[in-house]
């Protein structure tokens, strides 16, 4: 597909987050150009990632919004309980849909269905969207009246604004000179699916042990994934088990209220690490998803943080443009960062600080979390809360969070 002229959005990254931003900008009409250096039938083959991510009910509304959700539906499970608790303890905090309205607390999506269904919705934008790919940024120069980019091939293209997609590790991000903060928990995460013999019921299951959290979360049928993170030289000796010593390791760790288990498809492994940016916006720029905080998976929290961002810049830039203003002047940076920075600090402080308190055996610290736990059990108005909290309706939320359209 050539790329040339103007556009009013340059995305550089083409993972979940670039994809969403691409589909809600471009869906009303925002020309947009999304580059990426792989191709998509890497980016979108069943064995490119195995991770599945927890969707939000104001994430779900999002994407209902721009026209995503239906091509991810059918691959979508409800979440209509959470169970929460500490390995050896009888502290445990249960979450109920039946508590908010019966509506489900979120959904379980592979983010492989969540890519088909962001192409969907790109795809329906037409010519609004352009995607390059595979393709690479290879220069940069920003001025006050854009920025423009020379991809690798030779190909110059002019643009109001860059949105960094890249992720936690983004190069781009470096060479805008904002800086940031890292932190290897010297864990890593263990993804895969295994079927079961009884029915999940929509049941979501978080249990912490000293090594690392272990999650179970429900997907279509009676299968389930399994997110395992583990200090990272346990990590590489549990990932080394052939499948039959891995199962059984799962299943001593799970129990068997969902009977026997049974691996399916592939294994994979992720190094978590904490990164935090100096800063989410420069000159005609702005980070957004894991470029600009990339935190740890253990409240299932990461990807609708990401589309909060998504969905602010988005509605920041179609507004001026509907109004004839730059959507990359400084005001409008100035707001995104406003916008955003709260809701990340208290995401990245909530994360870490949960993985730290957790992630220590000391008998009066054990105690205490099974003590507070058990406090949260029994107050159903502070239960109320953290479900809408983590159901994301708490906030100063854009419009595509609270199911509008931009």
């Amino acid at each position: 597909m050539s790329v040339k002229g103007r556009f009013d959005l340059i995305i550089q990254g083409g993972g979940l987050t670039g994809l969403a931003l691409a589909a809600a900008v471009g869906g009303v009409g925002g020309r947009v150009l999304l580059v990426e250096e792989r191709p998509l039938s890497v980016t979108t083959a069943a064995r490119f990632d195995g991770r599945v991510t927890a969707i939000a009910r104001g994430s779900k509304q999002a994407l209902g919004s721009i026209g995503a959700w239906a091509g991810m539906a059918e691959a979508a499970e409800a979440i209509l309980e959470i169970e929460v608790g500490e390995a050896d303890s009888l502290g445990s905090v249960h979450y109920d849909a039946a508590e908010v309205g019966g509506e489900p607390l979120g959904w379980i999506v592979p983010n492989q269905a969540i890519r088909q269904g962001l192409l969907e919705a790109i795809a329906a934008a037409g010519s609004a969207v352009t995607i390059a790919a595979p393709a690479s940024i290879e220069t940069l120069a920003r001025d006050a009246g854009g920025v423009e980019a020379r991809l690798e091939d030779g190909r110059m293209v002019r643009g109001a604004l860059l949105a960094v997609c890249e992720g936690r590790f983004s190069g781009t991000r470096e060479t805008l000179g904002i800086g940031a903060r890292r932190w290897d928990y010297g864990q890593t995460g263990l993804v895969c699916t295994f079927a079961h013999e009884l029915p999940h019921r929509g049941r979501a299951v978080e249990r912490f042990f000293p090594d690392g959290p272990f999650a179970m979360l429900p997907l279509p049928g009676n299968r389930s994934s399994i997110v395992w993170a583990l200090e990272s030289g346990l990590a590489k000796a549990v990932a080394a088990l052939d499948d039959a010593a891995f199962t059984a390791e799962v299943q001593e760790r799970f129990g068997d209220s969902l009977g026997r288990l049974a691996l399916e498809g592939h294994r994979w492994s992720y190094p978590l690490i904490l990164v935090w940016s100096h800063a989410y916006v420069a000159e005609r720029a702005v980070l957004v998803g894991d470029a600009a905080r990339g935190i740890h998976p253990i409240a299932g929290q990461g990807w609708n943080l990401a589309l909060r961002d998504v969905t602010a810049i988005a509605e920041i830039v179609v507004d001026r443009l509907r109004l004839g203003l730059d959507p990359g002047s400084a005001d409008a940076l100035e707001r995104y960062a406003a916008w955003r920075s709260f809701d990340s600090l208290a995401l990245v402080a909530v994360t870490d600080g949960i993985n730290r308190l957790f992630a220590n055996d000391i008998l009066p610290l054990k105690l205490a979390r099974g003590a507070g736990l058990g406090l949260v059990e029994r107050l159903p108005v502070a239960k109320r809360f953290f479900m809408r909290h983590a159901m994301g309706l708490v906030g100063d939320l854009p419009r595509l969070m609270r199911g509008e359209a931009l």
